[in-house]
């Protein structure tokens, strides 16, 4: 395998196993430690497969062609015999039919392929050409530049030229308004079956469809994965050569200022959608232009086919991260969103999150086309929870009535303009909103805020229970969610609230003004309530959430009616009736996430599941791929040990604290004053010996919360502070940057300095934000606790409802409950994700603690990654234990 420098000995095991894997069109769980190069070696392993398939494949292809050639050849000569020698033209065939029909289908079948073949040979050939000429010449980039800058001073000289006009006149611009709310009106609707009968609209489309080469689609979580992902493929042998496409959310593609300034990602997608139509309608508009009224619509000047086609090429000719891509695309003014999606058909491996692949709409919406592809899925360890969120949808009381209320003055407004077909929808969302409202207790004509919900509490029901109470069952949401995308009513809705929402101005017509002067308020009031209802409890958490007040209600709604349309057996709807109608909420939980994921698995050539900690793999085995129709021998698992050598980690499992107190941190035992006391003496004695950072895990903010408090009353927390300094994890995403620059800044400083302090004391918390993707090497964590074991709340009617899911489908493993193994798998990855961030790269040293004796139990044990576990020691008492920690300094201090 080609590779940057010599590899490891498991980086080689881990791409020959890939390569494997690929070759034999496998399903691959595959662990490799954080800090073992994992992104260089699944880069290297997979892009060798490819380019080796490719290679065998051209050279199959010329076989062919060599054999039709010959072919050809033959026949001439077959044709100068006699007619006799041919052979009997009427000896019959296997199947009973003559010889020479039989030979003709066969002849038929192998000319079509070659027929294929050498269109693609063709296509390839212009592909490749293409890109080559862009590659070495740069006088045709520099000629569409100049082209780009004539165009933009001829539409700057228009533009000049109107402002003048329209000043003489000053008539146009009251005109202007009554245009801009034509975009109001929703376009007549017509369904499926009546859109067929007037086909052969498709035009553009055609000559866009290029043939998909085989190509690897790599996903991760977040866009910083995947653009660390492209950087270790620039730098990688590979990183000339390949032709790499990164996808993204119109929020990180987009380049026109306009849009990007909307902020939510819904609005945005809407309003781009809009522009598009627009400029499809635009062409027909100026037919029409003498005839009806002439519209101004807005299209976007991004999107222009032939800039696209420049920066799809631009993008296969040189590898380039989501930055790069936009900074191209502003260059070149074309649209890196839609440029990146023409370039799919012609990459061999595109980048993209997590998103775009599991959700099938999205998917499809990208042109992203799995047939025989390979699938690799980064950062896996949460997979099944990723599925599940991405098809889970909530609405909350307040949203429902302000949707019901805006849709209603809408159709108030343009009863007289909308066709009967859009009537009759909008009536049906009306019904289905009132309905929603009417099974959270409340009526959706009053203030949801002012409505008490009299039993509060939690219920489950199943789709088709929620359904027929909610009697919506004769409603077909399949043709309302269609509705709902074909017709943008949601950004139709937005743009006539953003227009008539404010109180300053007055609607026109004079009949409904006293109307909807009522409703108006209702409106301004549910706005306020809503923030006023976010604020005491929750302070924001990130500012995704004051985005989504901002869009339209009904977007919000639309997710929840499409999630409705799950099988019945595989989701619950959850009815959350709190306080007041407007806090009340209906959520949707998807409980078989394996349903989402059957389509990736059947229709890929291979898909790998890799993670830095996949342990414990039985999930993804039985929730995710037995589930998904799976063929357990189709499944491969490779796991590989760590880089370091084992004297560089010290795993142990503690049961007993220094005063002989056993560590069992349970919801009982937890609160113990003699707990909390325990575990602060632990901590004193550890920053007495480590020196640098040392990061201990809590299984909960409330937890650490209370521990810290306990601790400052007994004085405890000044005598940790005169060792090392302490710092709190915090709860707002925008601050955690902060506090580990912070944390970082005062470790450097005392190792400098020397002295009483020997640096710092992090309290985190497990699934919190540092217990992910954030890396403490080196200095940041030469010792790691975990405090407790972190099992996930039993109470949540949530988790309580997936556990009766598992055990009802699932086969018992081992005499364990599948929903007790849930429990413990999903403890046991926290503690793996949140253990794992210690060690990153070779020369790493540190050690990590287990503050409970339950981790000794076999079966929990066994679920460390195996890295951990051979080297783990389980020490009874707290002297032995302490002993050890303070060899790991002597080292440390030898090393130093």
């Amino acid at each position: 395998f080609p590779f940057p420098y010599t590899p490891y000995l498991i980086q080689e095991r881990f791409m020959a196993a890939l390569y494997g894997a690929l070759e034999a069109g496998r399903v691959g769980i595959f662990e490799s430690p954080t800090g073992t190069g994992k992104s260089l070696s699944l880069i290297c392993g997979a892009l060798s497969w490819l380019r080796d398939f490719q290679e065998k494949k051209q050279q199959e292809e010329a076989r062919l062609l060599e054999v039709e050639e010959s072919g050809q050849e033959g026949k001439k000569k077959k044709e100068q015999l006699p007619s006799a020698e041919q052979g009997h033209p009427e000896s019959k065939g296997t199947a009973g039919e003559p010889d020479w029909v039989t030979e003709f289908v066969q002849k038929k079948e192998e000319r079509d392929m070659v027929d294929r073949l050498k269109e693609e040979q063709i296509r390839r050939k212009k592909r490749e050409e293409r890109l080559e000429k862009i590659r070495h010449n740069v006088q045709l980039k520099y000629a569409a530049k100049r082209k780009r800058s004539e165009e933009d001073e001829t539409k700057r000289l228009l533009q000049l030229s109107k402002e003048v006009f329209s000043e003489g006149t000053g008539v146009d611009v009251v005109e202007q308004l009554d245009h801009n709310e034509e975009e109001l009106i929703l376009a007549e609707y017509e369904s499926d079956e009546e859109k067929k009968a007037v086909s052969g609209l498709e035009e553009d489309e055609d000559d866009l469809e290029e043939e998909h080469v085989t190509k690897i689609y790599y996903c991760s979580r977040t866009h910083s994965q995947l653009s660390q992902f492209v950087r270790e493929v620039q730098k990688s042998p590979f990183g000339k050569d390949t032709r790499l496409v990164s996808l993204g959310s119109r929020q990180n593609l987009c380049v026109n200022e306009e849009v990007r300034r909307l902020g939510a990602l819904q609005l945005i997608n809407d309003r781009c959608m809009e522009m598009q139509k627009n400029k499809h309608e635009k062409k027909s508009d100026e037919e029409m232009e003498g005839k009806k009224r002439r519209v101004s619509r807005t299209v976007c000047p991004f999107y222009s086919y032939e800039q696209m086609q420049f920066l799809r090429d631009e993008v296969l000719v040189e590898v380039k991260d989501i930055e790069q891509l936009v900074a191209l695309g502003r260059e070149t003014k074309a649209c890196p969103y839609y440029g990146s999606r023409y370039a799919i058909p012609a990459a061999q491996l595109v980048v993209l999150p997590y998103q775009m692949l599991l959700h099938e709409p999205t998917r499809n919406a990208a042109g992203i086309k799995l047939k025989d592809q390979v699938v690799i899925i980064d950062e896996a360890h949460n997979l099944i929870d990723t599925i599940t969120c991405i098809h889970s949808a909530e609405v909350s009381g307040s949203q429902l009535c302000c949707a019901h209320s805006q849709l209603l003055q809408y159709m108030e407004r343009y009863r007289k303009r909308l066709k009967a077909k859009n009537l009759m929808y909008i009536k049906q969302i009306l019904y289905l909103l009132e309905r929603f409202v009417a099974m959270l207790g409340g009526n959706v004509n009053q203030n949801p805020n002012c409505q008490a919900v009299s039993q509060t509490g939690t219920v489950l029901k199943s789709i088709n229970d929620f359904l027929f109470q909610s009697q919506i069952d004769n409603i077909n949401l399949f043709k309302v969610q269609r509705y709902c995308e074909r017709s943008l009513i949601s950004r139709k809705l937005f743009g006539f609230v953003e227009r008539y929402g404010g109180p300053a101005t007055a609607v026109k017509t004079n009949k409904e003004n006293q109307k909807l002067a009522g409703l108006q308020n209702f409106l301004l009031t549910l706005q306020q309530g809503s923030d006023k209802e976010g604020t005491p409890q929750i302070p924001p958490v990130e500012p995704e959430h004051d985005q989504l007040r901002t869009a339209s209600p009904l977007m919000q709604i639309e997710g929840f009616l499409s999630a409705l349309t799950n099988a019945n057996q595989d989701g619950r709807v959850i009815l959350n009736r709190q306080g007041t109608v407007g806090q009340s909420s209906l959520k949707f939980l998807l409980l078989n996430p394996a349903v989402h994921f059957a389509k990736v698995v059947e229709e890929c050539r291979a898909v790998i599941i890799a993670g830095g900690t996949m342990q414990p793999v039985a999930d993804f085995r039985e929730q995710l791929l037995s589930c998904a129709g799976v063929d357990p021998a189709r499944v491969v698992e490779f796991s590989c040990g760590h880089v370091i050598p084992p004297e560089n980690i010290l795993p142990i499992i503690l049961c007993s604290g220094p005063s002989n107190q056993q560590l069992e941190f349970t919801y009982q035992t937890r609160d113990l004053p003699q707990m909390m006391d325990e575990t602060g003496r632990i901590l004193c004695n550890l920053c007495n010996v480590v020196p640098g950072g040392v990061v201990c895990f809590f299984p909960s903010y409330e937890y650490e919360k209370q521990v810290y408090a306990h601790w400052e009353k007994t004085g405890l927390l000044t005598r940790l502070a005169a060792k090392k300094k302490i710092f709190q994890e915090p709860k707002k995403a925008n601050q955690v940057e902060q506090v580990l620059v912070e944390y970082a800044k005062c470790i450097k400083r005392c190792s400098q300095a020397g002295g009483q302090m020997t640096g710092a004391l992090l309290l985190s918390v497990v699934g919190g934000k540092m217990s992910e993707g954030i890396n403490f090497s080196d200095d940041l964590g030469r010792c790691v606790i975990m405090v407790g074991m972190p099992y996930p709340n039993i109470k949540s009617p949530e988790l309580q409802e997936k556990m009766t899911w598992l055990d009802k489908t699932m086969p018992r493993a081992a005499g364990q409950a599948p929903s007790r193994v849930l429990i413990e798998n999903l403890c046991m990855k926290a503690v793996n994700q949140s253990i794992g961030r210690a060690i990153r790269h070779q020369k790493d040293f540190a050690s990590i603690l287990l503050l409970d004796h339950r981790y000794a139990r076999p079966t929990v044990f066994n679920k460390l990654p195996q890295w951990i576990r051979e080297r783990t020691q389980v020490k009874p008492a707290f002297g032995s234990a302490f002993a050890e920690l303070r060899k790991v300094r002597t080292f440390i201090l030898g090393t130093a």
